[in-house]
């Protein structure tokens, strides 16, 4: 990676969060990461934030607060962050949520990895896109 990359991570799990830093780290020092613990922290981040906007944002789905469906919608909805790419990062791997996700106007889905390595991998994967020439669909599934 030779630019830098300003990176959002909405996740509520703690540990979750400090694995995808580690990970992030070693995939690419010329990151910047940003968590928020829920979808109302993400959304008041995204509104207190000087532009430019952030990359990528990675969203967990099950959240307290405000879900990431919600963040997705009102993310996807603002005429001001709806260019921004949203990664579903979940748990889930119900075909039916995955649909969801995409028809809500996520940009590419990753089920979340058991493994530090594939959890690096699913990084390096997502920065690599170049997202003014990515299509979304349901076949751009990661499910390392």
């Amino acid at each position: 990676m030779t630019s830098r990359k300003l990176i959002f991570l909405a996740d509520d799990d703690l540990d979750d969060c400090v694995l995808f830093q580690d990970a992030l780290m070693e995939v690419s020092s010329e990151t910047v990461l940003t968590t928020a613990n829920d979808g109302i922290e993400l959304i008041q981040l995204l509104e207190s934030m000087p532009v430019p906007n952030p990359d990528v944002i990675f969203l967990d789905l099950n959240m307290p607060k405000r879900n990431g469906f919600e963040c997705l919608q009102q993310i996807k909805n603002n005429s001001s962050w709806r260019n921004i790419p949203v990664v579903i990062f979940s748990t889930t791997g119900q075909e039916e949520m995955i649909n969801k996700v995409y028809e809500t106007g996520a940009n590419y889905f990753i089920r979340k990895p058991g493994s530090f390595p594939k959890l690096k991998q699913a990084i390096e994967e997502v920065l690599a896109i170049d997202w003014k020439t990515h299509s979304w669909s349901p076949s751009s599934i990661s499910l390392i």
